[in-house]
């Protein structure tokens, strides 16, 4: 399973940016895709997941701000993150977990999301 992050930049305060993650591989139907990020000498956290029924899950820190969807058919999640603000600079990097026999947890390459004026 590869995961392949895009979308992310430099905005300023305030601005928005789109986040996307195409899963490519063998993945089970029954899944959870999901945004984590991992700022400067922090420890990576939980941004928003979705599971493939489409039930959400947000960081306190971005309700209201970010919102996550996902297309099953083409095994994609977006981040659509709005009213940016510099403590949301982070490497943001996608994940997609599921269980079977075992749990399976994959992750992205990760993509540098900065918050600047």
């Amino acid at each position: 399973v590869q995961l392949q992050a895009s979308g992310g930049g430099l905005v300023q305060p305030g601005g928005s940016l789109r986040l996307s993650c195409a899963a490519s591989g063998s993945i089970f139907s029954t899944n959870t895709m999901g945004w984590y990020r991992q700022a400067p000498g922090k420890q990576r956290e939980l941004v928003a997941d979705i599971t493939s029924f489409g039930i959400t899950n947000y960081a306190d820190s971005v309700k209201g701000r970010f919102t996550i969807s996902r297309d099953n058919a083409k095994n994609t999640v977006h981040l659509q993150m709005n009213s940016l603000k510099p403590e949301d600079t982070a490497v943001y990097y996608c994940n997609v977990r599921y269980i079977t026999y075992k749990l399976w947890n994959y992750w992205g390459q990760g993509t540098l999301v900065t918050v600047s004026s």
